[in-house]
């Protein structure tokens, strides 16, 4: 089980205020080539929001330019009513954190000197580390549970081993806005759930907005308390899951037939896809039925 946030970070005073995160009529995408087009959101303050959607369909786009990596073509990303560009960058990761599709790290860096650098943005001129500096890397070690990897090279470890790392740096940065894309990237089904239940633990302890881009529809539904679902550049439905996800949905977004019924264990909406060999209960060759 993972360690909950209140017992292994030190206590904190979160800001009473947190950020509200907006966009307004955005477009962005890459060499004049658009990929988000006309995006309206507005992020749930204190709240999980997921980006779902097909392959292509602007979910990552979205997310960087939301977190400052990209430039809008036009329209705006607001932070607290503010032009996020505008924003001084240590201002901006004090307050926003991004962790990204593919991230990279220095060459032979330790883990826990990389987890450390989540804490850059709150040191002073002279990046001297604290004790709660000190405290809050252990922490969020101990909350992914690579605190006995700390003193490796993230040269050395596994996939899954370097995304839990790159989390924990995540987690070190405290900032009100998390965003992820695609978080669980590289983890079997076990370390999947693991981290979506520490990121939820960190929403509900810390009220950490969070952001993230997942494929995983199913996951999606089961811990977003608000999805974005998207299509060709564009926002096509937003809301609590239970409001938004159907079978008509899935059509629209994934070109797939499927039967949406209660998860059994958390009982949002659960996404049956029926494919092409798998029509009631029974393999069958398409142009075969009733052979």
């Amino acid at each position: 089980m993972t360690p909950s946030m209140s017992t292994a970070a030190p206590a904190t005073q979160d800001r009473a205020r947190p950020a509200e995160l907006t966009t307004r009529a955005l477009r962005a995408g890459y060499g004049g080539r658009v990929v988000v087009d006309g995006v309206d959101v507005a992020i749930p303050v204190g709240q999980i929001s997921v980006i779902v959607g097909a392959n292509a369909c602007g979910k990552s786009t979205l997310l960087k330019t939301m977190a400052r990596v990209l430039t809008p073509m036009d329209g705006r990303v607001l932070l607290d009513g503010k032009e996020i560009r505008s924003l001084p960058t240590r201002r901006l990761a004090q307050r926003l954190g991004l962790l990204p599709q593919q991230p990279i790290a220095p060459e032979g860096i330790a883990v826990a000197d990389l987890v450390g650098r989540g804490r850059s943005p709150h040191q002073g001129l002279f990046r001297a580390t604290s004790g709660a500096d000190r405290r809050i890397v252990e922490a969020s070690l101990l909350a992914t549970r690579t605190e006995a990897l700390a003193d490796r090279s993230i040269d050395e470890l596994s996939g899954g081993q370097r995304q839990r790392v790159w989390i924990a740096m995540a987690l070190a940065q405290r900032t009100d806005v998390l965003l992820l894309d695609e978080p669980t990237t590289f983890l079997d089904l076990a370390h999947q759930v693991e981290v979506l239940d520490l990121l939820t633990d960190l929403n509900r302890e810390r009220g950490t907005t969070i952001v993230m881009v997942l494929h995983d529809i199913n996951l999606a539904a089961r811990y977003a308390d608000h999805i974005i679902a998207m299509r060709q550049g564009r926002v096509v439905a937003s809301g609590a899951p239970s409001d938004v996800v159907s079978s008509g949905l899935v059509r629209e977004v994934f070109d797939l037939e499927a039967d949406v019924i209660p998860d059994p264990v958390s009982g949002t909406p659960l996404i049956v896809p029926k494919g092409r060999y798998h029509v009631g209960g029974r393999d069958q060759v398409p142009g075969q039925e009733g052979a």
